[in-house]
Formats: C-alpha cells, structure tokens, sequence
C-alpha cells in the first residue's frame, strides 16, 4: 500500500481520492459507487469543493438540476467513517476575483451544509493569481477556524513565499499545488521540498493528467521512457505517474479522481508500485 502521512493532526493514507470529476457524468449512482468503494478500498483523504459542480452548472439541457461533488459526498459517505478527512477549498467570487471576508464566510458555510457537517476538517485557501497577498483571506478563514467551523488550513496555487505570509498567521496543515512527472514547474518544485522540511503535507493536483490539467488522464502526454517502464511493471502509464508522485517524498499525498470504478481500482492499486533507481532515473 502507499503507507500513511500527517494530515494535520490526523494520519490518513498518502493515496487519496479528488472528488473533481465526479460531477461530470450525469449518472448520479455511478458517483456514489464509486465514493463508498474508494473507501472499501482504504481512502480516509477527500478532495473536494463547493463549487465542484456538474459542467454549466446544470445537468441536461433544461433540468436546472446542479450536481455538487460535496452533496455526492455526502448522499454517499454520510454518517462519515471516524477516520475520513475530507478536505475542502475556497477563495475565488465571481469573476475569478478574491472573495471578501463575507463570501468566505459564506463558502465556508456552503460547504458545512452540503457536507453534512458542523466542522470542516480541511479549508484550502486557493490563490487564482500566483501573484497575489494571501493575508487577507487567510486571516478570515484563521478566524473562522478560532470559531470552531475549521479543524485546518491549507493553502493551494501558491509560490513559496506564500508559505511563510500565511504560517504568519495560522498553522498550514498542507499544501496543494500542481505537480506531476511532466509538470514539474519551479514553484512547485521548491514547495514540495520546503513542505518537507517544515513537516507539511504537500498534496499535488493534476499528477495524472500532467500538463492536460483539466482533462484529466485524457489529455495526459507520454514518452518512450514512461511507456518502458509501465510495460516493465505490467501496469499502465497513469499507475506510473501516481507511484512517481508517491516516491516524492513521504509527506507527499495523492489525490487522483475519476467518475469509474475500474479506474479508481487502477489508482489504489499504484499504491502498492515501487520502482526502482533506475525507473526513477528514467523517468
């Protein structure tokens, strides 16, 4: 298996599950198979978000029917196993501009009742501009967290610096930044080391897909030295790069997502790869 990993206070396995695309496929009990059987299969780390919600908005021209990822969640999971951490992620308005201390709040609340819950274990504050302070956000939700509302921070599309603009404030349980064997940018890069040295859990996103990001494993790239090793082991290029990711660091926790049984067993089952020197050489 992929072993296990702090989270905050609580220690969960470093192979999780993104809750993203979820939302995609118009069969609602495919969903929520596929939730309760990621956590037969061991996972006790959710990702997800309140506005994780089915493309346009809606489901099927003219229902006006929503699908959210944190209703799925909780249609399938609730009441929640004592042990499952479900990490969610605010910060943009409309616009892709910064939210204010008002729609923070908001979000924060949106999430609790979609979820189900009185407490969020996991609030990511999620930067759209690499650019930007995150003091002022991350201030709110540090005092959302004095409320009770919030177990743990995170911080997600950030640089480094950001790590120590938001430690300033309130204790980061972990960062989630993009990352993956083809994407490997400087930032990331720097964060995944500095999150090891701080003891923080670094949680990469498209480590599947790589640089097709949101097209998930479909828009996923390949080159001789990956599809030799995956041939070596008898598994496929995507259980590759998941247990690529793993061998980063044990701080480092996967959350791969799919909307298919089949695929989330593949996903769990890279848990148990281990490559070699050489493969990672290679790779």
């Amino acid at each position: 298996m992929s072993g296990t990993a702090k989270l905050g206070d609580r220690t969960v396995h470093r192979l999780g599950f993104g809750s993203m695309r979820l939302t995609a496929n118009p069969d609602r009990d495919l969903a929520i198979r596929v939730l309760r059987r990621a956590v037969e299969l061991g996972v006790d780390h959710i990702d997800t978000a309140a506005f994780y919600v089915s493309p346009g908005g809606t489901l099927g021209v003219g229902t006006g029917e929503k699908r959210y990822a944190t209703e799925l969640i909780r249609a399938a999971l609730n009441p929640y196993p004592q042990n499952l951490v479900i990490a969610t992620k605010v910060g943009a308005a409309a616009g892709d501009r910064p939210a204010t201390a008002a729609e923070l709040r908001a979000r924060v609340e949106d999430n609790l009742r979609r979820l189900g819950v009185d407490a969020l274990d996991v609030v990511n504050l999620r930067l759209r501009d690499r650019g930007a302070s995150l003091g002022e956000q991350f201030a709110v939700l540090a005092e959302l967290r004095r409320e009770g509302l919030i177990r743990h921070l995170g911080i997600s599309n950030v640089r480094p610096g950001h790590l120590d603009e938001a430690q300033a404030i309130a204790p980061v349980a972990c960062v989630q930044n993009e990352y993956g064997l083809d994407l490997r940018d400087p930032d990331g890069t720097a964060l995944l080391s500095e999150c090891a040295r701080r003891g923080i859990a670094f949680v990469p996103y498209f480590s599947v897909a790589g640089p097709g990001r949101e097209q998930g494993a479909a828009g996923a790239t390949s080159d001789a030295a990956l599809r030799a090793v995956a041939a070596a082991h008898g598994v496929t290029e995507h259980q590759v790069r998941l247990a690529w990711i793993l061998h980063q660091g044990p701080h480092v926790l996967a959350i791969p997502g799919t909307g298919s049984v089949e695929h989330l067993e593949q996903n769990m089952a890279a848990g148990a790869l281990r490559l070699s020197e050489a493969d990672l050489a290679a790779l």
